[in-house]
């Protein structure tokens, strides 16, 4: 039966450094992963914000059209209720 030999124990030091290693190269790995995961979240950001701007844009658009036609029926309530009776039924007898 052939004896065996066992290798001899790693010394401390060069543990030590092994786990210096694996501790440096994880904390690189893991703050690449949060800046590459910042920039994209940057990057939706920007897209997020040319699409409300759009949005509100839209809106904007919407409230002034509103606003035109509420002025108009506003210019015509009060041409009604200035002018005498016998002229707003006449105008009225002529749309009839």
């Amino acid at each position: 039966m052939p004896l065996t030999t066992v290798p001899p124990p790693m010394p401390p030091e060069a543990g030590f450094f092994l786990g210096l290693m694996v501790g440096v190269i994880a904390t690189l790995l893991i703050q690449l992963y949060g800046r590459r995961k910042a920039a994209r979240a940057e990057g939706s950001a920007a897209i997020d914000t040319q699409r409300a701007v759009e949005l509100l844009s839209q809106e904007n658009e919407r409230q002034n059209d509103r606003t035109l036609r509420l002025q108009e029926r506003l210019a015509v309530l009060e041409r009604i209720a200035t002018d005498p009776a016998t002229h707003t039924a006449r105008e009225i007898d002529a749309l009839r």
